[in-house]
């Protein structure tokens, strides 16, 4: 550890070089775009899964949501001279196929078939938008305002998303 680490460390601050930042942000933009790309293959699958009309009309409205911010993160990945990479795609698509695993679980009744999908998307879509968040944090420090729009224009709509399942699982709770 050089001193200047070791001082930056001491005061609570941490520099990242513009390759460790790049990097650090590339593989986390990298995850991210291989849940969306697992979600969006996914979605519709669970969209023709689901009984209350509502939810179906969600899951489909989110899927072309999906459809955006994988272009736009597409469009991020060209701004930054990069391409996307299969070798870091465990961590959060293991995650949603857990989601979907549980949500199969349910089919016999749909009722908790609904609900299920319903606290995972909102669970998925909370993972969404902490990510995006973060992102939007790093991009900051790579000084592109597009990156930046790009990123909050995701996270608008993963939002958006989030209140619309909270919504409808409140109206579904009443029911």
């Amino acid at each position: 550890m050089t001193n200047n680490e070791r001082n930056a460390r001491q005061t609570g601050l941490i520099k990242l070089g513009p390759e460790k930042l790049k990097t650090y942000f590339l593989s986390h933009l990298n995850k991210i775009y291989c849940a969306k790309s697992l979600l969006a293959s996914r979605l519709p699958e669970i969209g023709m899964q689901s009984h209350f009309i509502d939810l179906k009309h969600a899951i489909f409205e989110t899927a072309q949501d999906v459809d955006n911010q994988i272009a736009r993160m597409e469009e991020i990945f060209t701004l930054l001279d990069a391409e996307t990479s299969s070798q870091s795609c465990v961590g959060i698509p293991g995650l949603l196929e857990e989601a979907f695993e549980a949500i199969h679980g349910q089919r016999g009744d749909p009722v908790l078939s609904d609900l299920s999908i319903l606290f995972y998307m909102q669970n998925i879509e909370s993972l969404e938008m902490a990510s995006f968040q973060v992102l939007r944090i790093a991009a900051v420090k790579l000084k592109n305002k597009q990156i930046k729009q790009l990123l909050l224009e995701n996270f608008d709509e993963s939002k958006a998303d989030r209140a619309l399942f909270l919504l409808i699982t409140a109206k579904y709770m009443t029911c």
